[in-house]
């Protein structure tokens, strides 16, 4: 009779573990380092100056919000095939936004 009980409050305490994990803080040292790895001689390139931070302090930037720097992250990630996982993406986002845009959360 207790592992009736049991086994859904098992269930219900895993899938709190499982979703709250993907609440987590971003990591801001893993997203510098993978701009920092990935990103910045890409977008030195663009800039021809071989600044990459420029791209993004350039005043007709494409990126508006935070969701607009996501979107881009997410885009550069599969048209560039970088093999970001998803954390890794909001990662980059979070590190670009405090370092760059400064978008509310």
């Amino acid at each position: 009779m207790k592992m009736i009980f049991l086994r859904p409050l098992l269930v219900v305490t895993l899938s709190l573990l499982v979703s709250s994990q993907s609440f987590a803080a971003p990591d801001l040292a893993n997203g510098k380092n993978i701009d920092q790895q990935k990103c910045y001689a890409c977008h030195a390139k663009k800039t021809g100056f071989g600044n990459g931070d420029m791209i993004y302090t350039r005043n007709d930037s494409k990126v508006k919000s935070m969701a607009d720097l996501k979107r881009m992250v997410s885009l550069c990630n599969s048209e560039l095939r970088l093999d970001l996982f998803p954390e890794d993406e909001v990662d980059v986002a979070a590190f670009l936004n405090q370092q760059f845009y400064k978008f509310k959360p």
